[in-house]
């Protein structure tokens, strides 16, 4: 069979590296259990891990996970149906006995989906025991987030990856962008017609996008520690939502118009200047366990972007992330300039308190405007 006939053949084994991780405790079960319910789950689903643990303990963490992040065991039948389908493969992702078990647990698969749910050092280790065992012949590979360290990394991990993987084999993923809210946003520019008229330099004062969390980092201070909350969030989650804002409309509804004017986008991006950038660290981060003692890895992140295009030449826009802030929030803000004429005393307004739009995501799905409106009484003043 072909590479992009492969590519395209119904995968017939679902494999996920990092089972017993928190990615898998918050996202992956529950997603599975999803599924099962929709009937869309027919195939094994082969967890891999180093935890010494059993199938059964791979099972009472899928439960754990569905009650605690799924909405519970509402569908008894579904559930049942996804505990029969879970296999559980435990060892050292370097050694190649590990790949020799992987291989025998797909039986006769021969199209699995390998999800790597681990971190960003293991990609390549990981990637390489497939291709040795075999287990990567005529399967995929989903990698998630980060996508290496840096650009070099990146370019590393993308020569690695298509050692073993076609190009239509390979599907880099950020689970952000499968979020409601975040598909909104281009459903919300692209079938209104009133946004167009003012989403420009010639409106806009600023754009302003916020991804705070109120918590520290939960137990995963050594993943943490690896990335940092530019790694983490900004790179990719808030600069996806800076493409989605910020691009023109894409010339049909497919992926990849889509793609093509969000990477527009990017190379019209200006180079960060030194005061383009803050960071900070909560206290106690340090303390936290998994995280080294003298650990200069930001928890706090702030960015201030332009785009250096005709739609939005010099338009700031600030891009803030950070862990143990005052509240879970996450929103973008886009304020528009005061009106161009002062027929009032109070129409000017300072940065903050001018008109804008605020697109909420999480914790809760809301579109607000903010207007300004006259107060009862003789005077023309409003709130």
């Amino acid at each position: 069979m072909s590479d992009r006939a492969a590519a395209s053949a119904t995968a017939d084994a679902l494999v996920f590296f990092g089972a017993t991780g928190d990615l898998a405790y918050n996202k992956i079960f529950p997603a599975l259990y999803a599924m099962a319910k929709r009937g869309a789950l027919q195939v094994p689903v082969i967890g891999v891990a180093y935890s010494g643990w059993d199938l059964g303990q791979l099972r009472e963490r899928a439960t754990e996970s569905v009650k605690t992040h799924g909405g519970g065991i509402d569908d008894r039948k579904a559930f049942d149906h996804l505990i029969s389908l879970l296999v559980y493969v435990d060892g050292d992702y370097s050694n190649k006995n590990t790949f020799g078990a992987l291989k025998e647990a797909l039986g006769s698969a021969r199209h699995p989906a390998h999800y790597l749910a681990i971190p960003p050092v293991m990609f390549e280790t990981v990637v390489r025991g497939l291709a040795a065992s075999g287990a990567a012949d005529g399967a995929r590979v989903i990698v998630e987030k980060p996508f290496g360290r840096d650009l070099g990394s990146a370019r590393e991990l993308n020569r690695v990856l298509h050692l073993v993987f076609p190009e239509s084999a390979i599907f880099r993923i950020d689970h952000y962008l499968g979020k409601e809210p975040i598909e909104n946003l281009v459903y919300f520019r692209f079938a209104n017609s009133f946004l167009e008229p003012i989403w420009n330099r010639d409106h806009v004062a600023s754009v302003q996008i916020t991804l705070a969390e109120s918590f520290g980092v939960q137990g995963r201070g050594k993943f943490y520690d690896e990335v940092g909350a530019l790694r983490d969030v900004v790179q990719n989650h808030l600069l996806q939502v800076v493409a989605l804002l910020a691009m023109e409309p894409p010339a049909g509804s497919g992926p990849d118009p889509l793609r093509d004017e969000k990477v527009k986008v990017f190379r019209t991006m200006r180079p960060l200047a030194s005061d383009d950038l803050a960071r900070g660290q909560y206290t106690g981060y340090r303390a936290e366990p998994g995280v080294a003692p003298t650990s200069d890895v930001e928890t706090y992140a702030a960015v201030r972007l332009f785009i250096e295009s005709w739609r939005w030449a010099g338009v700031p826009w600030y891009l803030r992330a950070g862990k143990c802030l005052a509240e879970t929030v996450t929103e973008a803000r886009i304020e528009f300039k005061a009106p161009p004429q002062r027929l009032f005393a109070d129409s000017h307004q300072p940065a903050g308190r001018a008109n804008y739009i605020r697109l909420r995501f999480a914790p809760e799905s809301q579109i607000a405007l903010a207007a300004r409106v006259k107060e009862p009484g003789k005077a023309f003043v409003g709130h």
